[in-house]
């Protein structure tokens, strides 16, 4: 890509939350739920002396995609790392089984997640993570219905509980400065020694939790590069898409298979653990 190209184009990781949700929807078709005027702040952080934020960090918005309705739930990572507490949450999991009674009801709307999150927020644990286990069965239960969009962007990637949601999403996109994993680098470190994962080696981390391994492990549906507007043509081709579930979702027994393929014992290297994840039929070649 020229010089001239890559000036032009507009980064999606740059954007706030609010703007990346405006820059999916059709234009005039945005209409923000629970917005920072409702006030709705955690209850915990002030008690702590943490200051708040009026939405709790969590953008809900109902509106269109190429003219098919849409609620879009996107965490912005500037605030508290992206993590989920108890409003949040619940403003997530409430708008998730809203449009499952919209499903239901024969009035479908495709969920989009803008998921850049390092996972609950340990000042509320226990109160976010009952948050995140109905986000957890919202999406198990749309997927029956619509499919479920997941976005993972930028740097701060998607950790924790989150990075099961977004497992659980029909069709997950990623951008390669995104990182997708259960536990974060210095999570592992702590539990496990520098020796076995090193938070300051930042190349070794996004070779094994980026978003380009990722899409190589089949852990992503689709890599995208950091472009506002090729992000956007990717989650309404997504949106368009019909709820059948991915076979990464869908087959457990593949995955379990993979997983029996690695060696616990051994220290993960992103070649090897890219050949243990693959299998003879996969085609990573859209990266």
């Amino acid at each position: 890509m020229d010089t001239a190209t890559l000036i032009a184009r507009e980064s999606f990781v740059e954007r706030g939350a609010r703007e990346r949700v405006a820059g999916l929807l059709d234009a005039g078709t945005m209409r923000e739920l629970l917005d920072p005027f409702e006030r709705l702040r955690s209850p915990w952080l002030a008690e702590q002396d943490i200051v708040t934020q009026a939405d709790d960090g969590v953008v809900i918005a109902r509106g269109a995609i190429a003219g098919t309705a849409v609620v879009c739930c996107a965490v912005e990572p500037a605030f508290q790392g992206g993590a989920i507490g108890e409003v949040g949450g619940a403003k997530i999991a409430g708008a998730l089984e809203l449009a499952l009674e919209d499903a239901e009801a024969g009035r479908p709307v495709v969920p989009v997640l803008l998921l850049e999150t390092g996972g609950v927020r340990l000042q509320e644990a226990n109160c976010g993570l009952a948050a995140i286990a109905e986000i957890h069965a919202a999406i198990a239960a749309l997927r029956a219905h619509v499919p479920v969009v997941g976005v993972v962007a930028g740097p701060v990637g998607c950790f924790g509980g989150m990075s099961i949601a977004a497992g659980l999403c029909s069709q997950l996109i990623a951008t390669r400065e995104a990182r997708l994993g259960l536990n974060g680098p210095q999570v592992i470190e702590q539990e496990a020694g520098v020796d076995e994962f090193d938070s300051r080696d930042r190349p070794m981390i996004w070779s094994l939790t980026g978003g380009e391994q990722r899409r190589a492990t089949g852990l992503v549906d689709t890599l995208c590069a950091d472009d506002a507007q090729a992000i956007a043509a990717e989650v309404a081709a997504a949106v368009a898409a019909g709820p059948e579930d991915p076979a990464r979702v869908a087959d457990v027994d593949a995955a379990l298979a993979r997983l029996a393929r690695i060696d616990g014992d051994r220290r993960a290297e992103a070649d090897w653990v890219r050949d243990a994840f693959q299998t003879p039929t996969d085609d990573r070649s859209d990266a």
